[in-house]
């Protein structure tokens, strides 16, 4: 479990590549999540190339760490697929946790950018990556061998955020 006791958000990278092996196990990672009705809405654009990352991190003001990340994925979820019309959010929030956990796992950094909570930056990302309409971009996930900053462990326990049988 020590990974997500040390997961933290990376987002500087180093200029080494991320091994074929490792993209392939992050994006099982993420597949192996659970899914409303096991409907796996999921989609993935893995993205490698310098000019396309350049213009993903010009998607939204929050997205600079695309830039140097030797890798990113944008989830995305399939209409088609859902058929719990509100549950593609947690859907997919569970497969970006558990890419991030495996991250760790992996020796890697990651951070999850948002995309969903724009409409902006949504249809930024709809735009680059040219979307047909039942596919829903929701986030970016960036990863790469952290430069400068550590996964390691920092003790975010509250007490007071715990409560038992009642508020």
């Amino acid at each position: 479990m020590k990974e997500i006791f040390n997961r933290r958000s990376i987002r500087k990278f180093t200029d080494q590549p991320v091994e074929s092996e490792k993209i392939d196990k992050l994006l099982r990672a993420a597949m192996q999540a659970p899914s409303a009705m096991n409907r796996q809405p999921w989609e993935f654009i893995v993205v490698k190339k310098k000019d396309t990352l350049t213009k993903l991190s010009e998607c939204s003001p929050y997205a600079k760490p695309v830039l140097t990340s030797s890798v990113t994925f944008a989830l995305l979820c399939n209409e088609n697929e859902m058929k719990i019309p509100n549950g593609w959010e947690e859907d997919l929030s569970a497969a970006a946790q558990n890419m991030l956990l495996e991250a760790v796992h992996l020796d890697l950094g990651a951070v999850w950018l948002g995309v969903a909570t724009s409409k902006d930056v949504t249809e930024n990302v709809r735009t680059l990556f040219e979307l047909p309409d039942h596919i829903k971009p929701f986030a970016l996930i960036s990863v790469g061998y952290p430069d400068d900053q550590k996964n390691e462990y920092k003790d975010r326990y509250k007490e007071d955020r715990v409560h038992y049988e009642k508020w």
